[in-house]
């Protein structure tokens, strides 16, 4: 088991701005506010799959940006709303904030969804700022901002594939070919000492995790060599690759090799019996193992083994080897386990959006998203929007805040780096 981590940034749509505009119809010479409303920007959504195995994916693609919202039109059409973005994650993803490593959300249950970054709401259109006494309202909301945030994936790995053999049958190798991966190989007994794993990519979406497992010998069963470590391992993949030396050079005969090891895992534990094995017959670049490979295959493919001829050497054969993984793979029930220990999910999205309003050296400062979009929706030639902005002002208790701070009138108040004279 080893952690497979991928770290990505996410940007959330941004809402459409309301649109301003009126009627212009004939015979509607006076005719009211007709802008319509922006349309909300595409969020992100992270959903467990349980037929994702890796995140693998996430490596080579790591910027991830949803759909803008449109804008709003007139005649009070709504923008259109844009379509969001799911990513698919294996079942037991945890995703973190990259900023405060805090847990964001575990992925536990497949098709489990959760909002990783939300859209920007839309903007109201100016038919939405009608009243009473403001009939011809000349300004419209601009759309919000999607979030935006950088997140981690971590994934623990158990391996789907076992290769498993007598040492020095090639199974390092035939791991290096298949996913990259690069364990240390040498041709004598017992190089791999720990397992290694590695990802082997079928296609986009589509990967599955192989392990070299270590040797066996005699008695491993009962702790001899690598023994109960090695079996530990084998328990939880889901296909067995038994890996056997066609060629026989080294004195062993690879039919018994695979009756020797099969015993070592029904010893273990009998319920290994039920996970599909097949034979991969290697070193058939050498002359030897054509021989061999009849006396496997008349062997073994009776009793429904499907025996795979390969060179680790030369790869020949290695891409079906690949491929016919794959379809066991498909067949099989995905028993994947997510994180066992308890986790206190950190972070909570804000539900209010901070207006700051302080003194820096003799400066008064008002910050935050939402004065941002208020300044930016005004439109300060006209005097309905100017007085929606002060009145919108003074309901969010700014101007109350102000005056706590000592703000007199004339004083200066800077609002999002823009300079406004304070007065009642």
């Amino acid at each position: 088991m080893f952690i497979d981590v991928a770290k990505i940034n996410l940007k959330a749509g941004k809402g459409g701005d309301g649109a301003v505009a009126f009627r212009r119809e004939k015979y509607e010479p006076s005719g009211g506010p007709f802008g319509g409303d922006g349309g909300n920007g595409a969020s992100i959504i992270l959903q467990g799959d349980e037929n994702i195995r890796t995140l693998m994916d996430f490596r080579y693609k790591r910027i991830y940006k949803a759909e803008n919202g449109e804008n709003g039109k007139s005649k009070k059409q709504y923008g259109k709303k844009g379509q969001d973005l799911i990513l698919r994650v294996p079942v037991g993803t945890l995703v973190k904030d990259a900023d405060t490593n805090r847990i964001i959300v575990d992925i536990k249950r497949n098709n489990q969804r959760f909002v990783i970054a939300r859209g920007g709401k839309g903007g109201k259109g100016n038919a939405k700022f009608a009243t009473s006494t403001r009939q011809a309202p000349r300004f419209a909301e601009p759309g919000q901002k999607g979030e935006e945030k950088t997140v981690i994936l971590e994934l623990k790995l158990l391996a789907d594939v076992g290769l498993i053999g007598f040492p020095n049958v090639g199974k390092s190798t035939i791991l290096s070919i298949l996913s990259k991966a690069k364990p240390k190989i040498a041709n004598y007994h017992f190089t791999t000492l720990k397992p290694n794993l590695g990802i082997v990519r079928v296609d986009d979406g589509k990967s599955f995790i192989i392990a070299d497992i270590p040797g066996l010998i005699k008695g491993a069963h009962e702790g001899a060599g690598l023994g109960l470590d090695f079996l530990r391992h084998i328990e939880r993949t889901r296909v067995l690759v038994h890996v056997l030396d066609a060629s026989g050079l080294e004195g062993r005969n690879p039919i018994e090799d695979f009756y020797n090891i099969n015993n070592e895992l029904f010893e273990y534990n009998d319920r290994l019996k039920e996970k599909p094995q097949i034979i991969v017959a290697n070193k058939m670049d050498l002359f030897e193992s054509n021989e061999w490979l009849t006396k496997i295959k008349s062997e073994f493919e009776p009793k429904g083994y499907k025996v795979y001829p390969i060179s680790a050497a030369t790869k020949e054969g290695i891409d079906k080897l690949k491929y016919g993984i794959w379809e066991i793979l498909l067949k099989e029930e995905a028993k994947y386990k997510t994180f066992d220990e308890e986790m206190d999910i950190t972070l909570e999205r804000s539900k209010k959006e901070p207006i700051i309003v302080k003194k820096e050296n003799e400066k008064y400062i008002v910050e935050g998203e939402f004065v941002e979009r208020l300044l930016y929706s005004t439109n300060f030639e006209d005097l309905d929007s100017l007085r929606y902005f002060q009145n919108v002002m003074r309901q969010k208790g700014i101007v109350d805040k102000l005056k706590e701070l000592g703000i007199e009138e004339n004083d200066s108040v800077f609002i999002c780096e823009y300079e406004f004279e304070f007065f009642e």
